[in-house]
């Protein structure tokens, strides 16, 4: 099983990351002069994520092509800029038969994300209702989320499976701010926006979803696969439309959970935001250590798998799901077994 290594997340503005012998040095110039702000074993790193005006040092970006570390950089609003990508891993058989994939077998991985999805939604929405009570809409989605996962076998239209995606995310979202104790008037959460986020939750939002797509991507290429080449995502240029694919089978069950956790435990509020000239959110500083912080503890918790019956930890996940979507489309898989929250 693969080991799950440190992230870091580097969000100082005008922060230097540079390599030192087998470290990772992190300085920053305060009042002229240069303070080392960090200094770690550079092995035990699987990923570095930067936000805002972050430098890297040539020999850094070298290091992390070469070794396989992970290296993203984004805005302040948690949008992908850019990442470093070392040498192609695995077979070039598995990426020729990922190539092939179309018509039928392509829907029908496209349906089973999509299924997935909707199934851990649903299950959010229940646990929500059993602890704190029904309302007359809450009980409208789950229901209809139910009838869409029954349709969703017996959908032959591509087209058809998008409209059934969007309208259980419609039904989804339409409740989501009840979810949220502290969303009076709708200040925290209104609808599902992005491009910029219109209010904290979709901050929150936005920026985890951000940060797990490029893990998730990370793992694509570790088995193999080509995280462009999607199946319910169509390709576009700059967009790794297969990561986007299987970050829906963990929108619910990690992005969304924690994001609830955070503002009904008030570790959140509106208070921890920043709102610019054209209404986008973002997160201050201090919450937005928070916010990763509490990712990271999400990320330690274990899990039984329901297909391999073996406890991992939840951010293995993304790796043990790239690991059994190459196996579905090597054949040593009949079905790909998407994973979604059991009841």
């Amino acid at each position: 099983m693969k080991k799950l290594q440190n992230c870091l997340y580097i969000t100082k503005d005008g922060a230097y990351l540079h390599k030192q012998r087998d470290t990772l040095l992190i300085e920053q110039k305060i009042a002229g002069k240069k303070e080392k702000l960090l200094q770690i074993p550079i092995h035990s790193i699987g990923s570095i994520f930067c936000f805002g005006n972050i430098m890297v040092s040539p020999q850094l970006l070298g290091f992390c092509g070469e070794s396989g570390t992970h290296l993203a950089f984004f805005d302040m609003h948690g949008k992908f800029l850019a990442n470093v990508v070392g040498k192609q891993m695995g077979n070039v058989l598995l990426r020729r038969q990922q190539f092939s994939i179309q018509n039928e077998p392509a829907l029908y991985i496209a349906k089973t994300c999509v299924g997935a999805k909707i199934r851990s939604s649903r299950v959010l929405l229940m646990r929500h209702r059993r602890n704190h009570g029904d309302s007359v809409k809450l009980t409208k989605a789950i229901d209809r989320l139910k009838q869409i996962i029954a349709q969703l076998p017996h959908t032959n239209e591509y087209q058809t499976v998008l409209g059934l995606e969007g309208e259980a995310a419609s039904h989804y979202f339409a409740v989501f701010g009840e979810l949220i104790k502290s969303n009076k008037e709708n200040v925290l959460f209104k609808s599902r926006s992005r491009r910029p986020p219109k209010d904290p939750v979709n901050a929150v939002l936005s920026l985890l979803y951000s940060v797990l797509g490029q893990e998730i991507s990370g793992a694509l290429q570790g088995v193999g696969l080509d995280p462009q080449i999607g199946f319910l995502h169509k390709e576009r240029p700059g967009r790794n439309s297969l990561a986007l694919d299987l970050l829906e089978e963990f929108r619910a069950s990690i992005v969304d959970s924690i994001t609830i956790k955070l503002f009904n435990n008030k570790q959140l509020s509106s208070k921890d935001f920043t709102q610019d000239a054209v209404g986008g959110f973002t997160l201050k500083d201090d919450a937005r250590r928070l916010v990763f912080q509490a990712y990271q503890e999400k990320k330690q918790e274990e899990i039984t798998h329901p297909f391999l019956g073996e406890k991992i930890q939840v951010g293995l996940l993304p790796h043990v799901q790239a690991m059994l979507l190459a196996r579905h489309i090597r054949g040593d898989l009949a079905k790909y077994p998407a994973y979604y929250v059991q009841k």
